[in-house]
């Protein structure tokens, strides 16, 4: 019953605006971040109940979905295809390879498939929103996804700092560091810190490349959709081919990219995404077991690590290509 929940959506809701006032106060600081920070500390410290939990649990799963739904009025297809087919290929490659890199460096380290797809897709697309929207094709685990969020969002930041940094370093021209930006570092909003510290050109072109990243989360999901179909057959619960939540965000990249959306309403829209990004990312953190992350933190960080060089050194051609 919706009355259960609603201890649980207002604490989700009160987490989410407190991560949204941080990062208003403090814009390197990410929402992600200080969500799934806040929720984690609630949860470690005992402070999550039970009669909140079946709020918390609607807010990770359907609040987040809205929020990758939303993302969608953020792509406009001409700015994409203006990069140029060299770099497009680059951003194809860092999402197949990542992906397929880290499942392989999955298996080696032990890490459990589901784990390591949430890891491979979070870190090769566009970071929590690609980790949940997995999670919405592969019904896994909402710990797994709570780990995975926490891990993109932890080596999103270093890389955020860390690639601009290299950029100088290899003697690579402002808007040469913003594409190498745009395409290895693994949140958006990350990417925009990375592009602001490079300055504005750098900025702008690291944004696009980001989101022709982000125009491959829906042929991704087609591909995870399509295999986690096969292996419910035995079981005889098939989930749908393409989620409806990847369908809306396919549709309003389309509205985006073919009409001209007033800006109070993208406004409007880009403010419930920051929202209901923020609150899931508070409710995934309470999920967490610390018990449980430290039986499996271990093999995880190694992934994410690797998972996050390897995106970063087949991200490199795009500083020479734009």
């Amino acid at each position: 019953m919706l009355v259960n929940r609603v201890p649980g959506l207002l604490l989700a809701a009160a987490g989410g605006a407190a991560a949204l006032v941080v990062h208003a106060l403090v814009p390197y600081l990410g929402t992600t971040l200080v969500a799934i920070v806040l929720g984690f500390a609630l949860g470690a410290a005992g402070l999550v109940r039970d009669r909140v939990r079946p709020g918390l649990a609607l807010v990770s799963r359907h609040v987040l979905r809205v929020g990758v739904a939303l993302l969608g009025l953020e792509l406009v297809l001409g700015d994409v295809l203006d990069l140029g087919w060299g770099l497009l290929l680059v951003v194809v490659a860092v999402v197949v390879l990542g992906i397929l890199g880290t499942l392989a460096l999955a298996r080696l380290l032990g890490v459990p498939r589901d784990q390591g797809l949430l890891v491979a897709c979070g870190f090769s697309i566009c970071g929590a929103a690609a980790v949940a929207a997995v999670e919405g094709v592969r019904r896994t685990r909402e710990e797994d996804v709570a780990r995975a969020v926490s891990l993109v969002v932890v080596f999103g930041s270093i890389a955020m700092l860390a690639v601009p940094a290299l950029g100088g370093l290899l003697g690579l021209g402002e808007v040469g560091a913003g594409a190498w930006s745009g395409a290895a570092v693994h949140e958006v909003g990350q990417v925009v810190v990375a592009g602001g510290l490079l300055g504005g050109a750098a900025l702008k072109v690291a944004v696009v490349v980001k989101l022709a990243r982000v125009l491959m989360l829906a042929p991704v999901l087609a591909v995870v959709s399509w295999h986690s179909r096969r292996e419910a057959v035995a079981t005889g619960r098939r989930p749908p081919l393409v989620p409806a939540f990847v369908l809306a965000f396919v549709a309003l990249a389309v509205v985006r990219s073919l009409f001209d959306v007033p800006a109070g309403v993208l406004d409007v829209a880009g403010g419930v995404q920051s929202a209901a990004l923020a609150a899931a990312m508070f409710a995934l953190g309470c999920s967490v077991d610390p018990r449980a992350l430290r039986r499996t933190g271990r093999p995880l960080v190694r992934l994410a690590a690797g998972a996050t060089a390897l995106v970063t050194v087949v991200a490199l051609p795009a500083a020479y290509l734009v």
